[in-house]
């Protein structure tokens, strides 16, 4: 009988396999948070233990050392290409921008630094609809314009899982495997999978990170969950965003749509 992670993974995998059929020059985005984890995971089993296309960092310097670490300890047992990009600096971000999305903008300049250099034409994302409220209006298959703009008001529809993926010159496509997914589908797939995972997210004196960012706009939750059991039970109970420690988050209501619309993952 198939579970509901069965069910999640198969159309995962299904959305991957059509990605790489349809798109010359794609990539995958690499966070190193739970989302993406998940998401090489699932690459590594569509394609029968071999990732066949890049995964890309957009290093933004601020990341926590643990990170780091385990970005360097995987990209290397797990033999995949990684590409990492630097982003500018946060003074040559929008001025008019809340103080963190100004920083959280550098994520999208840097990728569009790595998409101009690489000629990457489709772009893997682990965006989750349940996320964030504009992260619910995307498309599996999300075109961008001309300077990697998202227009929300004109997606194409996706009927029976049938993707388009073809876009004039110059632009992209965004694909988001993971979509469909909740957080809690996440870290019981986690848990399932034995994937590994950042370990800032089990608590350590009662502070555990629920949402991994930039070391300066990102801040753990009270929790004593140090074991996925823990993770999940307190999960199926919370009441608490899973963004909340995002500083971005609690600026005003249109910056992170503004960053979206430009670009931001």
């Amino acid at each position: 009988m198939q579970t509901r992670l069965d069910a999640l993974e198969s159309r995962s995998i299904y959305i991957l396999r059509e990605a790489f059929n349809q798109i010359d020059r794609l990539c995958m985005l690499w966070s190193l948070g739970k989302d993406s984890n998940v998401m090489v995971w699932l690459a590594r089993k569509a394609f029968f233990g071999h990732v066949p296309f890049p995964l890309v960092h957009v290093d933004t310097g601020k990341k926590f050392p643990e990170m780091y670490a385990f970005r360097d300890r995987y990209a290397e047992e797990w033999g995949v290409e990684l590409v990492t990009g630097d982003c500018p600096p946060v003074e040559e971000m929008d001025a008019d921008l809340p103080p963190a999305a100004r920083s959280a903008a550098r994520k999208t300049a840097g990728l569009n630094a790595l998409i101009a250099a690489h000629g990457f034409t489709g772009i893997i994302a682990g965006i989750r609809r349940d996320e964030e409220g504009t992260r619910a209006k995307e498309r599996v298959f999300s075109p961008r314009g001309a300077g990697n703009v998202w227009d929300v008001r004109n997606q194409p529809p996706e009927f029976w899982d049938q993707f388009r993926a073809r876009v004039p010159e110059g632009a992209h496509v965004r694909v988001h495997p993971i979509l469909h997914w909740s957080e809690i589908d996440i870290w019981r797939y986690i848990q399932r999978e034995n994937i590994p995972i950042v370990d800032l997210y089990f608590a350590r004196d009662g502070k555990r990170y629920r949402s991994l960012g930039d070391q300066d706009i990102t801040s753990p939750i009270d929790s004593t969950a140090s074991t996925l059991d823990e993770i999940i039970a307190e999960l199926e109970v919370t009441t608490v965003s899973e963004r909340s420690g995002r500083a971005m988050d609690h600026e005003r209501e249109d910056a992170f749509e503004r960053l979206r619309a430009a670009g931001y993952m």
